[in-house]
């Protein structure tokens, strides 16, 4: 066993000198860590087994060096015979080194200077390099900075464009090209600011010259207007083109169908004449530059919606007009050129931009304008009461509707609200031709116009269709059987029917349609303000019964004139009056109701006349006879009936047709004096108020009732058959003969009988007249001597009215 241990021991060192001898140094710490951990005492056998190991090397060390030992004495030998030669070339190598050195000091000078030069020109070279690259940035920048100051911005956005995608991307390393790229923005953003505030100003300035553009967009469309009415008359065919105004670089022409055709505008025939466009009196480039700005930073769609957000507020202040601006044409005027002048505007703004504005928007505009502008005309039309400032108007409105035509606007509306502009001014014109009829009505004498000399004749023929083969036949002196405001009423009926046309004119419509407006307006001037004026005229209180046959004999000559007037109409117009729509004048019944109410008044005035006179009388209701002799007042009433009715001798006469209405009219007149006469009288015999008659006042009154039987006899009025005339005072006649005879038995007897010779007397009548003359006080002095004298008659009396009352109650029963 112990040398089976011996055994391993050693095995066990061999190979730890072999992994000493085989490992590297650093790893023998392990291995002899092996020994000590081993047996005890191993490490001395260890160490001797290493003393072995170590002098075993030593013996192979010293058998190597004994075999090499001659070599190496033979090496040293020849070492020592080179060492002096290497002396002496080391000698001469360190005084080749030394001449060397100082042979090559000045060459290492120059070559330090010559690299030192290389290295300053190769930074020098890649300074310039960088430089170049830098240079475009700066300049690039730099005029950057002169586009802002010459407020170029559109430029200088594209110059920061340029700067941002091309230059500062290859030096973007250097500081000062981020200090330019984070200045960019900021530049974008003063520009937007900049360039809208460019905007507003033009927006501002716009709206306060857009009347100087609509007045000179609308000077020349009227201008272009008169033109082609002057080409028009020299035409001889329709088939010529019409050409408008242009203030936004293009010229429009109409031709003969309506359609509008671009012309140059240097094709104009008023070639001297030079066109002023929009350019001419607004300066664009703030709306220019603002879009582009706007559109190069992506954000035209703002600019769009701003720009026509406060282009539909400035309409809407544009369509606001003064509060007196019906007052005069200027205020209309300046109202029209401020919204022209708009429209002008934004058309102009439509073809010179893409996009900014679009039709749709301007006809958005246009129709919200024209429904306000055609509000605001109807209200302030119907304040004025001038009819030439109402013409005044309707030329501005057609030169408005012509203007904003030519710029492809919409403008029938506008026409259309003319027809009610028209009929406003037809009713100034009435308006102001009934004070002109009032006038003249008040100036006349009523009294037929008086002709010393031929002149004076034509004279008035010229001024009234005057036509009479026996008054021209008299010499002179002579008078004309109408008053003097017979012309003159003619004469002022043409000068209506001129200013009624001068309205028609330019209203683009034919000449039937203004020949039926002229037609129209003449009725109503003839039927309402001519009438109106004769009827007031009739009813005026100082109006005579001799005014009112004049005024009758000046209503027969304008119904005679009326067809001259519709003569003069279709002079004016070329409407044959046979057209089917003509319309016709109304003028004959106008005069037919005019005479009809004067005829009316004169009746009225004859009553009247004669309530006066019998207002006059004064009868002595108890008297014992009579005084033998009408009453004067009676008598003064037949003479002024009698004179009165010489005046209708003056009535036209001069055919049939006027003769038997002047005779009507006379008779008429009479026959109604008569009757109203005889009532009058019969009224006062039946007054309630009167209570007491005596057989003298009835004898009294029956010599007045005898005076009007002979007035009425003596045919005051020619035409009247028999005793027609007489008739009016057939009642008053019977009720006093059958007083006057007292024949009361013959009246009861024959009550009731188509021959009685009392038919007319009603039995009402004649009790409340019989019971005025009973004896119903002692101071009726008839009855008290029939008491005295007769009471047989008193019991005759008092019978008679039983009989009365009898045949009153039969009646009313």
């Amino acid at each position: 066993m112990a040398e089976n241990e011996t055994l391993e021991c050693i095995t066990e060192h061999e190979r730890i000198l072999q992994e000493i001898e085989s490992t590297d140094t650093a790893c023998v710490g392990p291995t002899l860590r092996s020994i000590y951990d081993d047996q005890p005492n191993a490490h001395k056998r260890f160490m001797e087994k290493l003393d072995a190991r170590i002098r075993n090397h030593d013996r192979e060390i010293e058998k190597m060096c004994n075999f090499h030992h001659q070599g190496f004495v033979d090496a040293i030998t020849e070492l020592l015979k080179v060492r002096a030669d290497a002396e002496k070339l080391m000698c001469q190598v360190t005084d080749t080194n030394r001449r060397l050195q100082e042979a090559g000091r000045e060459v290492t000078a120059q070559t330090e200077e010559v690299i030192r030069c290389r290295i300053q020109q190769r930074n020098m070279a890649t300074t310039v390099e960088k430089l170049q690259l830098c240079i475009p940035v700066l300049e690039m920048y730099s005029k950057l900075k002169e586009q802002l100051e010459s407020k170029r911005y559109y430029a200088a956005l594209k110059t920061m464009e340029q700067l941002e995608k091309v230059y500062i991307p290859r030096v973007s390393q250097y500081r000062f090209c981020q200090i330019m790229a984070e200045n960019l923005p900021r530049l974008r953003e003063e520009i937007k600011e900049i360039s809208m505030s460019d905007l507003k100003d033009f927006l501002e300035s716009i709206r306060k010259h857009s009347d100087k553009v609509g007045e000179t967009a609308m000077r020349q469309a009227q201008q272009h207007r008169t033109f082609n009415s002057a080409v028009a008359k020299q035409a001889s065919t329709g088939h010529y083109t019409k050409p408008v105004y242009s203030l936004n670089g293009r010229t429009h022409t109409h031709t003969h169908n309506g359609l509008m055709m671009e012309e140059d505008s240097g094709e104009e025939e008023e070639a001297d004449e030079e066109v002023l466009t929009a350019q001419d009196l607004v300066d664009f480039s703030p709306v220019y530059r603002c879009l582009h700005i706007y559109t190069v930073l992506g954000d035209r769609e703002t600019f769009e919606n701003y720009y026509r957000k406060q282009r539909k507020k400035q309409a809407r202040l544009v369509l606001q007009p003064q509060a007196n601006m019906h007052e005069t044409v200027e205020g209309y005027r300046r109202y029209f050129n401020q919204i022209v002048g708009f429209f002008v505007v934004e058309d102009h703004i439509l073809h010179a931009t893409r996009g900014l504005v679009t039709r749709a928007f301007t006809d958005e505009l246009w129709n919200m304008a024209l429904s306000k502008i055609i509000a605001v005309l109807r209200t302030h039309s119907s304040y004025c009461d001038d009819p030439d400032l109402v013409l005044e108007l309707k030329n501005l409105i057609v030169i408005f509707a012509d203007t904003l035509q030519g710029y492809g606007f919409p403008v029938n509306r506008l026409f259309d609200l003319l027809f009610e502009v028209r009929d406003q001014y037809n009713e100034t014109l009435l308006k102001k031709w009934a004070l002109v009829f009032r006038e003249i009505f008040e100036l006349d004498n009523y009294s037929p116009i008086p002709v010393e000399t031929e002149e004076e004749y034509k004279l008035v023929v010229s001024r009234f269709p005057f036509h009479d083969a026996e008054i021209e036949k008299q010499d002179f002196p002579k008078k004309l059987p109408m008053s003097q405001s017979v012309p003159q009423i003619y004469t002022q009926v043409k000068e209506f029917i001129y200013a009624s046309l001068k309205f028609s004119e330019s209203l683009h419509r034919s000449s039937t349609e203004i020949d039926d407006m002229l037609r129209k307006s003449t009725n109503l001037l003839l039927t309402r303000t001519l009438s109106s004026c004769l009827q007031n005229l009739i009813k005026k209180p100082h109006i005579g019964l001799t005014e009112l046959v004049q005024i009758i004999i000046n209503t027969t000559h304008l119904e005679q004139a009326c067809r001259y007037l519709e003569e003069f109409i279709t002079n004016i117009t070329n409407v044959s009056p046979e057209t089917v729509h003509t319309t016709r004048l109304y003028g004959l019944s106008t005069f037919k109701d005019a005479r009809h109410a004067a005829e009316g008044e004169i009746y009225t005035k004859l009553n009247q006349k004669i309530d006066e006179f019998i207002q006059l009388a004064d009868y002595e209701w108890g008297m014992a006879e009579s005084d033998g002799r009408a009453s004067g007042y009676l008598m003064d009433l037949i003479n002024f009936l009698r004179s009165t009715f010489q005046v209708f001798t003056h009535l036209p006469n001069n055919n049939n047709d006027h003769a038997s209405m002047s005779g009507k009219v006379a008779q008429t007149a009479c026959m109604s004096a008569c009757k109203h006469l005889s009532t009058s009288l019969m009224q006062m015999l039946l007054d309630t108020e009167l209570k007491q008659i005596s057989m003298g006042a009835i004898q009294q009154f029956n010599l007045d009732v005898i005076q009007c039987e002979l007035f009425a006899s003596s045919e005051p009025v020619p035409g009247f058959q028999g005793d027609t005339l007489q008739l009016a005072f057939i009642d008053l006649r019977q009720l006093l003969d059958l007083f006057m005879v007292w024949d009361w038995s013959t009246y009861l007897a024959d009550y009731g009988q188509p021959t009685s010779k009392y038919l007319r007397v009603n039995p009402a009548t004649a009790l409340a007249l019989l019971e005025k003359m009973k004896d119903t006080s002692k101071k009726n002095n008839i009855f008290s001597q029939f008491r005295k004298n007769d009471r047989d008659k008193q019991k005759l009396i008092e019978t008679v009215v039983k009989q009365l009352r009898s045949l009153v109650n039969g009646m009313s029963s």
